[in-house]
């Protein structure tokens, strides 16, 4: 009886051993494994490149700033104040690299990366660099600060549509695709295509 049993342990041991050889040979899962800590990797380090993507445009402004009182159910002018308002500010653009998404082909060794289009990220004044100069004042009207704020962001978002208008989006995504493509060629044996949506 002892032999039987023996015998039937070193059977199912023997088994055991050829079908662990097999399933590592032939391995039926393939490598998923590799291949996602692989794309993970990738796109965690691509998000690291999002501030070197980004294209940013420095801009100076002048405006005019115009105010007159009017006595009541009249056209007569009591007090006008001109003022020069000069400030500068930034316009940034880039894609949002954290909603990236990384494909990665072993077979055809191609990376593709998909990208969400540019947007304008900021469009920052500094009002703390920003120059009022009297051209024409009265002692009895002095338009408030607050007025200036609001016609300097009227004039700001001006200035976004009209550098959005001659491609400034085109060209943050040109920059980043350039820097994708640059970062991403360090794995020199794979193809790398880059897509907006």
């Amino acid at each position: 009886m002892k032999k039987l049993l023996v015998g039937i342990m070193v059977s199912v041991l023997l088994i055991g051993i050829v079908g662990l050889v097999m399933f590592i040979q032939f391995n039926p899962f393939g490598n998923t494994t590799s291949q996602s800590s692989n794309t993970a990797l990738l796109q965690e380090r691509v998000v690291e490149l999002t501030e070197l993507a980004t294209l940013k445009y420095e801009y100076k402004n002048a405006m005019v700033n115009r105010d007159d009182k009017k006595i009541l159910l009249t056209d007569i002018k009591f007090a006008e104040t001109i003022k020069l308002v000069e400030y500068t500010g930034y316009l940034k653009a880039g894609s949002d690299l954290s909603k990236m998404k990384v494909d990665y082909d072993e077979e055809g060794q191609q990376i593709t990366v998909r990208v969400p289009k540019a947007k304008v990220l900021d469009n920052v004044v500094d009002l703390e660099s920003m120059e009022i100069e009297d051209v024409k004042g009265n002692i009895f009207f002095d338009p408030p600060t607050q007025d200036l704020i609001d016609d300097i962001n009227v004039q700001k978002k001006k200035y976004e549509e009209e550098k959005i208008s001659q491609g400034f989006l085109t060209e943050a995504d040109k920059r980043t695709e350039e820097v994708l493509k640059s970062f991403l060629s360090l794995y020199e044996e794979n193809d790398v295509i880059v897509e907006f949506y």
